[in-house]
Formats: structure tokens, C-alpha cells, sequence
């Protein structure tokens, strides 16, 4: 079977959608409400979220910049055969350097790649924060943490552009869903 067969028996093109943005902007929450939603229209699809890899995949990592794009090349290594096998996959992970996402977009393949900025400042982030990762970072108490301690490089030029400051949940997930019906022929 080929690519273009899986295609046409499950009713879309397979993609990646990469959502990357700070810890506490909302990346999980509409990655698996995006999952719901796919899989409601019959879509195949699965979500590889940063908390879900860390505790099989690459629980062997640590926060460490090599390490953190050890992460990256392991889930994009993933993704691509999901993708094979003609799953959207939904990969919500902080990913905070360009060149790591462009080497996750040279293992997926550029013509399946959507690079999704979910974008909200650290202020944000902190007031929204559920595990409190933030006042433990700007306590000391958590090293190396994106957006307080170590850097975060937003997207030069994301395909998509999803501010949870002005959006809500639903119209989040509906920003993604219009572009991926736009260009990667959810036909359902």
C-alpha cells in the first residue's frame, strides 16, 4: 500500500502538526482537543506530547540543551512513521530553538510539517501555570526552564499563528482545523 492509498482510505493527507510555544500556553490542551476533533470527523490520528514522550521514549533525557534536541530528533522520528502510516500526528512540545524545529521539519518532510506557533507571553504562561513550574523557576528551585532560565526562540515564520491570549480554547482548535481542511484535504 502506498501513501496515496492510505490517503484516500482514511480521508486526509497524513501531516504533522508541530505546536510549539512555552510551557502554560496551551499546547496539550489543544492538541488533545484537536485529537478529539479529528477523531470525531474519522480521522486516524495521535497526539506525542512532551509529558507523554519523557516517561518511555526519552526518558533517558534530561533538560539539557543536547538533550532537548535528542527529544525533538526522537519524536520527529516518530511522527515520520506515524505519517508513513498515514496518521496526523499532533506533536505538542515546547521545542524552543528554530534549528531544532527546522531539523524536526527536515525528518518529517517540509510537504507534511505545519509548525504551529502557540503563542502567549511568560507573564501569561505564569498566571495560567497548573503545576506552578513558573514561581519554582523564578525561585531557583527548577534550572534550565524556558522562558525564565533558558531561552525560548519563537517561530520566524510558523505556517499558523495561534494566540491564546486572544483565543479561546475552541477557536484555537478551530484555527488549526480550518488549515488543515485548507491544505491537507480533510475530506470529511
Amino acid at each position: 500500500m502506498t501513501g496515496r492509498d492510505r490517503a484516500l482510505m482514511l480521508g486526509h493527507r497524513p501531516v504533522t502538526v508541530w505546536l510549539t510555544g512555552l510551557s502554560g500556553a496551551g499546547k496539550s490542551t489543544i492538541a488533545f482537543r484537536l485529537e478529539r476533533e479529528l477523531m470525531s470527523m474519522g480521522h486516524a490520528c495521535y497526539v506525542l506530547d512532551g509529558d507523554n514522550v519523557r516517561h518511555g521514549l526519552t526518558s533517558d533525557l534530561s533538560f539539557s540543551k543536547e538533550d532537548r534536541r535528542e527529544n525533538i530528533r526522537r519524536v520527529a522520528h516518530v511522527a515520520q512513521l506515524m505519517n508513513d502510516a498515514g496518521l496526523i500526528v499532533i506533536a505538542a512540545l515546547i521545542s524552543p530553538m528554530n534549528e531544532d524545529r527546522e531539523m524536526a521539519r527536515a525528518i518529517i518532510g517540509t510537504d507534511s510539517f505545519v509548525e504551529a506557533y502557540v503563542s502567549a507571553s511568560a507573564n501569561d504562561c505564569a498566571k495560567r501555570d497548573p503545576k506552578g513550574l513558573y514561581a519554582k523557576a523564578q525561585a531557583g528551585t527548577i534550572t534550565s526552564f524556558t522562558g525564565v532560565s533558558a531561552p525560548y526562540e519563537p517561530p520566524t515564520n510558523p505556517e499558523l499563528l495561534v494566540d491564546t491570549t486572544t483565543l479561546t480554547e475552541a477557536d484555537s482548535v478551530s484555527r488549526v482545523l480550518d488549515h488543515l481542511r485548507q491544505h491537507f484535504l480533510l475530506q470529511r
